[in-house]
């Protein structure tokens, strides 16, 4: 799925920052959008609701469909383990995801676009799809044409790339080098209330 709408009013819905744009209108407006702003009065959110929010944050962070996060979700309940870890460390071999991490886009919106324009090669093969799995030890490299473009040099000033990825931004390269544990992934989601929402 990628998102067409409003990304900086979702982001002020969900109270998480969806893009680099989206960074700088929370910290001037970081109240949820609405005709009455921070002055209107909310009630208290039920469970339920606190396990909805909590699973939309996760999607849009990773730019998924319902139907995607809930096939992660199957997945990563028929694997050993904590599943909220296994769903965390499914979504992070995303190809999208990767290249977001290891400083080669903005945004996961950006990652998706790139990704579908053919501009990544994975162990030296084509690949178009962004769902697409990686492997421990997967190297991914840029098209030889794609390598001037400024929206690398944009991506790598702002990008911290996690421990579990090894990237080379001079040769514009990344390698998913291992699994990440919770702690590291960097998205905002209590990841057991969207387990708990998916149990139901």
């Amino acid at each position: 799925m990628k998102y067409n709408g409003p990304k900086i009013k979702k982001a002020r819905r969900l109270g998480i920052a969806l893009s680099p744009k989206s960074e700088k209108f929370l910290e001037r407006r970081p109240n949820v959008p609405g005709q009455h702003g921070p002055n209107r009065r909310r009630g208290k959110q039920s469970e339920y609701g606190r396990q909805l929010t909590e699973k939309q944050r996760l999607r849009y962070q990773y730019n998924l469909s319902e139907k995607q996060l809930r096939g992660v979700y199957a997945k990563a309940t028929r694997k050993p383990g904590n599943a909220g870890e296994v769903m965390l460390q499914m979504l992070e071999s995303r190809l999208d995801a990767v290249i977001l991490r290891a400083g080669m886009a903005r945004s996961i919106y950006q990652a998706r676009q790139m990704v579908s324009h053919g501009h990544f090669r994975v162990n030296g093969k084509k690949v178009n799809i962004p769902s697409y799995s990686l492997r421990i030890g997967d190297k991914i490299t840029v098209r030889e044409k794609s390598k001037d473009l400024d929206a690398f040099v944009l991506a790598q000033q702002v990008a911290k790339t996690p421990e579990y990825i090894t990237a080379n931004d001079k040769e514009l390269t990344a390698e998913l080098s291992r699994l990440p544990t919770r702690e590291e992934v960097p998205v905002t989601c209590e990841i057991s209330l969207v387990v708990e929402f998916y149990a139901r």
